[in-house]
């Protein structure tokens, strides 16, 4: 069953330009009445998925690094009583570069967390302003190094493709971050969500998206140089040295099970697809209700799973083990797939076949989203 679990925390401390968690800012939190609800929300999943023992823990969410380290000790240590651990067991806590996020490391060190994903997004004063970031760059670098210095494992995240962002601008910055030592880094192209303030920007004209072709450009960069500083591409924005890659987010992405819990944590079991409530009094009331704070509760068809195992499995640039998958899933391979789009799009350059395995080259991933809609069969997804 499951082999990873996933921890949402909700609150943040504002309203950040690219998420709708206005709702989940709080001045206070009672601590000791949330640490007992995820308790008991932890123990109704381990019920249900607990025979293995867990291989990674990711705290992410609103803004996780805020938790009390005493609450992050306590979940990981009824985590570890309920499925065990594997030996060399990842557990993650995504991070804001902030002064009193950062202050509490040495402590979460201590009550467990062994790697930090931070979020610095720019190396560039002003970026991060239009990014709706509080911190700065010195702020952000000055976490990174007492990051390097407590978690043995750091990764941290920047966006690119901004407006007038130029490819010279963007290999000066990556370099920059390439230099910094850490063997993971998420590289993501800036999207523009709806209903984000983001969103609302562009339409009233108050910045325009960078056009396709400079992203392109941008991202064959970015391809380029971390291939050439060791850390090449293992997925679509995540780069690592090899055996450094994120455990926790191979497991979503090789469509293996999960846990999640916490308010608005989605989960994956045996067939089931799981959604917690999302605002924080609903799932309070779930878990006091029924002790556990799920909203929906899911049967996937085979085709259903199949469909999301592609659309997950290519975007690694391992690809994916078709026999496998049509063993797993009970479904013949040319009814995952679109042979004749899949013969079109390998002669064109966009797909690679070797053996029993496919995935995308690094020619096709810039327009991945576009492949995945002409490779995965139709009737599947239908299904």
């Amino acid at each position: 069953m499951a082999r990873a679990l996933y921890i949402h925390w909700p609150f943040c401390l504002k309203k950040c330009p690219y998420c709708d968690f206005n709702s989940h800012v709080r001045d206070t939190v009672d601590h000791a009445a949330w640490e007992a609800a995820m308790l008991r929300d932890m123990e109704h999943e381990a019920l249900i998925a607990g025979d293995e023992a867990l291989e990674s823990i990711f705290f992410g969410g609103g803004t996780p690094s805020l938790m009390p380290p005493a609450l992050v000790g306590a979940l990981l240590n009824r985590a570890q009583q309920l499925w065990g651990f594997a030996p060399d067991i990842e557990i993650t806590l995504e991070a804001n570069p902030s002064s009193v996020e950062t202050a509490k490391f040495a402590d979460l060190a201590v009550a467990g967390i062994n790697r930090v994903s931070l979020g610095l997004q720019s190396l560039d004063d002003e970026a991060l302003k239009f990014l709706g970031r509080l911190h700065s760059v010195d702020e952000g670098l000055a976490a990174l190094d007492v990051a390097q210095n407590h978690f043995s494992r750091v990764s941290f995240d920047l966006i690119y493709a901004r407006p007038n962002q130029t490819e010279s601008n963007w290999q000066a910055e990556l370099t920059r971050a390439l230099g910094f030592g850490t063997d993971h880094l998420s590289l993501y192209q800036l999207t523009i969500e709806p209903n984000t303030r983001f969103a609302t920007d562009v339409r009233r004209g108050v910045f325009n998206p960078l056009d396709d072709d400079p992203a392109a450009d941008l991202f064959e960069v970015t391809h380029q140089l971390t291939e050439g500083a060791g850390i090449p591409a293992y997925e679509v924005s995540n780069h690592a040295r090899h055996g450094q890659e994120s455990r926790h987010n191979l497991t979503y992405w090789r469509y293996q099970d999960y846990c999640g819990i916490g308010p608005g944590a989605h989960g994956r079991r045996g067939d089931q697809a799981t959604l917690r409530h999302k605002k924080p009094e609903n799932w309070l009331s779930g878990v006091d209700e029924h002790g556990h704070g799920l909203r929906k509760e899911r049967a996937l068809s085979r085709p259903e799973q199949a469909s999301e195992a592609l659309l997950m499995g290519l975007r690694l640039a391992e690809g994916i083990a078709f026999p496998m998958l049509s063993e797993r899933f009970a479904i013949p391979f040319d009814r995952l797939i679109d042979q004749d789009r899949l013969t079109m799009l390998r002669d064109l350059g966009f797909v690679w076949q070797s053996n029993e395995r496919i995935g995308v080259t690094s020619r096709g991933m810039p327009v991945l989203d576009a492949l995945l809609g002409e490779l995965v069969n139709s009737e599947l997804v239908t299904a």
